[in-house]
């Protein structure tokens, strides 16, 4: 991703102004287009630019050069930081300033913004704009630091659930968390292959044995920060590609399991915004990696398995694997005596049939941790719907021979949820716990959101953590 923001006017290039940007709710586009010469009304007409939100258009010059852009805020009130995505893909390359700045939108979240809509990937088709920068100048009071650092990050997460199985396997996923952690003077643990017997893994070693030896299933525990401290955990679900096992999908649901390690580029990607920011806290990011592949050895239907909480697990779905080895990391970051544990993971489908794509269900027993999620959601623009662990379902996970199986009893229905109350078996009890089932992906494209990856709820986490572990000032 080229650099999408520079810091002020005086870091300007001197080959001419930047254009500008003039912001316009519907209602005040008539009086905007009264004001300007004649052609620029036909222009705007011919377009049919009205305002709406999200909408781009470039105005030119009577000689044709670009003369100023136009963005659509839609109706007042409602208008959103956010809506600054769509501008680079709309835009000739160049340099940009914000003629008007909106009332009430954080400058900071619009520059964000503005280089979330720049992401593109093209590891396999290189573009052939590459180099051919289009730059927001932001504001001097804009911490340009912050921004990238939570960019780049996004990006990171985008980047890895783009790239296919063949090109981001277990190993990748720990080659990249090694670099993330060199960067930031982290510690990296990785346990692989039948080590994880050894260190008590045990489902995460269940899930993942059928894979070939160079994808062996790994445990990744990256640690940073001051021991002193509060602990936070954050564990993300890496299954690098998921036929279902023995289950297996069909060749439909098969499609897009490359981003089934979503929640693992999600929690790498929050880490590394923490960490970029220096939070005075005690992280522990938890990552087990694995391809639930088919071969001889692969968990069956029936088997029941063991768990590094000691709770034994009957797999009526070879295909619910995620929660297995979330079981795992969960079970571990309990050792550690977090104050606060969130888990990251592309859990299930039932979760996009109560929310859909882009709104992204999340479950905690904690009703303070709620609202202040919500509120880092709301302000980071990045939605979040809390959901309910309902008692009366906890029952559906509950199995005839073992402690709990992974697969709900069908009569419950509430597939996200009876996930979350199987997660909630091994989640740490000496502080907060939050489950997010994501869904990284953007199947439909609309301005300012590329079809393909996508991070969600981690600008909104972020928010979060600023807010409960502020930074000392100086």
């Amino acid at each position: 991703m080229s650099e999408p923001i520079i810091a002020s006017s005086s870091r300007l290039p001197e080959d001419g102004a930047p254009t500008p940007i003039h912001c316009l709710y519907e209602a005040e586009l008539a009086a905007f287009v009264e004001a300007r010469p004649s052609f620029v009304k036909g222009f705007v007409a011919l377009e049919d630019f009205k305002a709406k939100a999200g909408q781009v258009l470039v105005l030119p010059t009577p000689q044709g050069a670009v003369d100023r852009v136009l963005l659509g805020l839609g109706t007042r009130g409602k208008a959103e930081a956010m809506l600054f995505r769509a501008l680079p893909a709309r835009l000739p390359a160049g340099d940009y300033r914000l003629a008007t700045i909106p009332d009430g939108l954080d400058l900071g979240q619009i520059a964000l913004a503005f280089a979330l809509g720049a992401y593109r990937f093209d590891r396999y088709r290189p573009s052939t704009g590459a180099g051919e920068a289009r730059r927001l100048v932001a504001d001097e009071t804009v911490d340009l630091d912050e921004v990238r650092a939570v960019a780049h990050a996004c990006a990171l997460a985008r980047d890895m659930v783009n790239t296919p199985a063949n090109d981001m396997g277990p190993l990748q996923i720990e080659t990249i968390a090694r670099e993330i952690a060199e960067r930031y003077g982290a510690s990296l643990d990785v346990i692989v292959g039948d080590d994880l017997l050894d260190q008590n893994y045990p489902a995460v070693h269940a899930v993942g044995r059928a894979a070939v030896p160079a994808r062996a299933p790994r445990m990744l525990e990256l640690t940073w920060g001051d021991a002193a401290h509060p602990r936070v955990a954050i564990i993300g679900k890496g299954v690098v590609f998921d036929t279902g096992g023995l289950d297996i999908k069909p060749s439909g649901g098969m499609r897009l399991m490359k981003k089934d390690m979503g929640g693992a580029a999600h929690a790498l990607a929050l880490g590394r915004m923490v960490m970029a920011a220096g939070l005075p806290v005690a992280l522990s990011v938890l990552v087990p990696v694995v391809e639930n592949a088919i071969a001889g050895d692969a968990m069956r239907p029936g088997d029941v398995l063991a768990t590094r909480a000691g709770l034994t697990v009957e797999v009526g779905n070879t295909d619910a694997e995620g929660r297995l080895i979330l079981a795992d990391a969960l079970a571990r970051a309990a050792e550690l005596e977090p104050v606060l544990t969130i888990d990251l993971a592309t859990l299930t489908g039932a979760a996009r049939v109560a929310l859909g794509p882009q709104v992204i269900p999340f479950y905690t027993p904690d009703d303070d941790l709620a609202l202040e999620i919500e509120e880092g959601a709301r302000e980071a623009s990045d939605p979040v719907w809390r959901m309910p662990l309902w008692d009366g379902y906890r029952e559906a996970v509950e199995s005839d021979i073992a402690d709990l199986k992974n697969d709900p009893d069908a009569w419950a229905q509430a597939g996200s949820v009876t996930a979350a109350l199987f997660l909630q078996r091994f989640a740490p009890t000496t502080g907060s716990w939050a489950h997010f089932d994501i869904f990284a992906w953007n199947p439909k494209a609309r301005p300012g959101f590329a079809s393909g990856g996508e991070a969600q709820v981690i600008r909104g986490l972020y928010g979060m953590l600023k807010s409960r572990f502020p930074k000392a000032s100086a």
